[in-house]
């Protein structure tokens, strides 16, 4: 029965992945409206995420903000069963990197890229960035329980070349290749929440004390790798624009200066347009509280 729902599963993605734009996203705005108006999926929680970051703001606006971001994220779900079948040449239009050129002197010297990335705009379609460099390209997931999808999700983010790690094997793998002196750059969503019970650090996110992981910032340290942010903005529906950015520490007062960094370059993205991240996303499930 399991296996007969997931060939069901995998038709109906095949089938939506192969709709045009035009009506990929005219079924995005039903979506929307089924979501937000019938089944008020998540609501109160996205509503109580943006309040929490954005205290000042009035329940009008913070409201506009919440309506906003659904719409986006039915774009962003459907885009990425899109994923499924989109050619490399439909994605190169519609996830620009603008300036690629920043890596040609890091490539030059022998260094490896880990590229910090938040849950913000389009994470997704950036894997089309190992289409277009030199090095090997890892993204780090978390797998999933079931295999079957696992494999199915893997397989969607390996199109372009990548390859997919676990977050348990990215540090052994990233040891292996600079033992063998070959270069990467793995681009990490680095604004999970740990477990409090584990969690090494804890740091000011958006306004709040929460618990952050360090892991990133530890093994970029100890395999000297360059530390660099996606910087991903939404100019218009259907189009991104990534620009690859060093993370600066400097005047950083912080036990883990990289992450404080990442943190800042996020955190001015959501305060600019905060309709593009992840509201639905627990970030703030364990916090500190007075």
């Amino acid at each position: 029965m399991k296996k007969l729902l997931f060939v069901i599963v995998k038709a109906v993605i095949w089938l939506i992945s192969i709709l045009p734009f035009w009506l990929l996203y005219t079924f995005s705005t039903v979506i929307y409206w089924a979501i937000f108006y019938v089944f008020s999926y998540r609501k109160k929680v996205v509503l109580s995420n943006i309040k929490m970051a954005f205290p000042e703001v009035s329940d009008v606006k913070a409201k506009q903000i919440r309506k906003a971001f659904y719409k986006h994220f039915c774009d962003f779900i459907l885009e990425n069963i899109k994923s499924y079948s989109i050619t490399a040449k439909e994605v190169k239009k519609r996830f620009v990197y603008t300036n690629l050129s920043i890596l040609d002197p890091l490539y030059q010297q022998g260094k490896s890229v880990l590229l910090w990335c938040g849950h913000y705009a389009s994470w997704e379609w950036a894997s089309i960035l190992t289409d277009r460099i030199d090095h090997k390209g890892y993204g780090v997931y978390k797998p999933m329980d079931n295999k079957r999808y696992d494999a199915l999700v893997k397989r969607i983010r390996e199109r372009f070349g990548g390859t997919i790690i676990s977050n348990k094997q990215i540090a052994k793998t990233l040891f292996r290749d600079a033992k063998e002196q070959t270069y990467s750059i793995t681009l990490m969503l680095s604004d999970q929440t740990p477990r409090p019970v584990v969690a090494r650090h804890w740091d000011n996110f958006m306004g709040v004390e929460v618990p952050v992981f360090v892991g990133g910032e530890i093994l970029a340290n100890k395999l000297k790798l360059v530390n660099m942010y996606l910087h991903i903005e939404k100019p218009k529906r259907g189009h991104y624009l990534a620009t690859i950015v060093p993370l600066d520490t400097k005047g950083i007062d912080n036990k883990y200066p990289v992450t404080r960094s990442f943190l800042n370059a996020l955190e001015g993205q959501i305060k600019e347009k905060p309709e593009f991240y992840l509201w639905t996303h627990r970030r703030w499930k364990h916090r500190k509280t007075d």
